[in-house]
């Protein structure tokens, strides 16, 4: 905490802090960078939402960008507050969106409709009610590393499977940004003492929050590309202002 700036959320109680001075610029936002931060994942989300409702794409995509939305708010309250209520705010939100990927990725040859969506819910809300109850510190982490890395596979084939050398430009944009946002989060947290004793902090978990922003929205649209192939819609990869990707579809009339 800075000299002569006081919290006004009280003690720190949320169990993991991260390495950025707390309460710096504001007594109202413990870490500010790591707080401002997802900003850029709330305006991508936005971003994806208009055009997944703008163009029809199924609800699924909608609810996604939402979920990216709500996991970026909750995120920035956890780090402006580092309270505990506000962390599993954060976290809970985590494992509903890897299960919403999951739903996403699987749905499609899953031949009993109403068993994936009823399972992955039921599972959700069990693991919020236990997140509420007990503190899974380390436990967290491996839960939510597992439930990523049953995203591999499936995302692997769609990438075989696809053709287009513009989609798949954005699946290798999505791991390059996984890769170098993890590299960040492992920086932060395992060489933070070394990081303090340097003249600029490079703020490792707040560039994991803007690398996170832009891998989920790579991941959303390389996913809306493969949906929309499986539709028959035509899609193509064109780009807002010759920078950000987004899918545009051609619906048959029918349709």
């Amino acid at each position: 905490m800075a000299d002569g700036i006081s919290s006004f959320w009280g003690p720190v109680t949320s169990s993991t802090e991260w390495c950025e001075n707390n309460y710096v610029y504001s007594s109202y936002i413990a870490e500010f960078y790591n707080t401002i931060s997802n900003i850029p994942c709330i305006l991508l989300a936005l971003i994806g939402l208009v055009n997944s409702l703008r163009q029809g794409f199924e609800k699924r995509f909608s609810v996604l960008h939402v979920s990216n939305m709500a996991l970026a708010i909750g995120s920035m309250l956890y780090h402006a507050t580092l309270q505990h209520v506000q962390q599993q705010g954060d976290e809970t939100p985590m494992v509903w969106e890897m299960l919403l990927y999951i739903y996403i990725l699987y749905s499609p040859d899953w031949h009993y409709r109403s068993t994936m969506p009823t399972f992955l819910f039921l599972y959700g809300a069990v693991f919020a009610i236990a997140h509420s109850q007990f503190r899974f510190v380390l436990g967290f982490k491996v839960h939510y590393v597992i439930l990523c890395l049953l995203c591999i596979p499936r995302m692997y084939k769609y990438y075989i499977y696809t053709n287009d050398y513009r989609a798949k430009r954005l699946a290798k944009f999505y791991v390059a940004t996984l890769l170098l946002g993890s590299l960040c989060w492992l920086g932060d947290r395992v060489f933070c003492k070394e990081k303090s004793a340097w003249p600029i902090n490079l703020q490792g978990h707040a560039m994991w929050h803007v690398l996170m922003g832009f891998n989920s929205y790579f991941a959303n649209t390389f996913l809306m590309f493969c949906r929309a192939e499986q539709r028959g819609w035509a899609p193509k990869v064109q780009h807002f202002m010759g920078f950000l990707p987004y899918v545009r579809i051609e619906k048959p009339k029918t349709q």
